[in-house]
């Protein structure tokens, strides 16, 4: 379903009165990538109740392949956007994910920004915590603890989605939204760009120029290269169906 930010807010206050749970997917351009080349990941991001599109190429490929969605709505946006619609139902929310600390600050900030808040847990699993049975459900243990209504899951993908699959089997009402780094940009340990380069497209140099040595080889050597591809497919397919007598 094409949706935008606000479609996603309402979609998740009629299913909590409906006592549904989901999970939200934020496809940017290097999990589209990932899920073309491997079934599995495929299958993952399909199970999803929501997928939205959080990388500007993804927004201009459904474009241009005839299928435009409403614009990019991004995990970092829907921390913020969720937080509020959580405060306005009286509903709590779980951050997990970010070093140590961060999962803490961004709480505060939150519960602060929005005053009715419920944080009902903070938890930055360490490292590797997910490579065993024992470290998977000792993190699933402290969110299930707290029976949080909407967990943010900030771990990167695919670990992040892999977690939530895990935390829906044991919390299957909730809801889980796979934000990547929206719980540090909520901690404000580091800032988006700014709304223009947003706007054009371009926050991806700006997450570049932040972590250069983190970033250079996916952005430049992994995603690009697919992303050209991609939106180049889509200009060709909507090319051949418009030749089509």
């Amino acid at each position: 379903m094409a949706i935008s930010e606000s479609g996603v807010a309402e979609h998740i206050a009629e299913a909590w009165r409906r006592n549904l749970g989901g999970s939200i997917v934020t496809a940017n351009i290097d999990i589209v990538r990932a899920a073309t080349r491997d079934p599995a990941l495929t299958s993952l991001v399909a199970s999803a109740e929501l997928v939205v599109a959080d990388g500007a190429p993804v927004v201009w490929a459904a474009r241009l392949s005839g299928h435009p969605v409403p614009g990019r709505v991004t995990g970092a946006s829907l921390v913020f956007s969720l937080s509020g619609l959580a405060a306005r139902e009286g509903r709590s929310i779980f951050l997990l994910g970010g070093d140590p600390g961060v999962p803490e600050t961004a709480g505060r900030l939150l519960s602060k920004r929005y005053p009715s808040l419920r944080v009902a847990g903070v938890y930055a699993p360490p490292h590797g915590f997910d490579a065993t049975p024992e470290g998977m459900r000792e993190t699933a243990d402290r969110v299930v603890a707290t029976t949080p209504d909407l967990v943010f899951v900030g771990l990167g993908f695919p670990k992040q989605e892999r977690t939530i699959a895990a935390l829906q089997a044991r919390l299957p009402r909730a809801w889980y939204l796979g934000c990547g780094a929206g719980i540090p940009m909520a901690a404000q340990q580091f800032r988006r760009a700014p709304e223009r380069l947003q706007r054009i497209g371009g926050e991806w140099l700006y997450r570049l120029w932040l972590e250069p040595r983190r970033l250079a080889g996916r952005y430049l050597k992994d995603d690009l290269p697919f992303a050209i591809k991609l939106l180049s497919g889509a200009a060709w397919k909507r090319l051949w169906v418009n030749r089509q007598p």
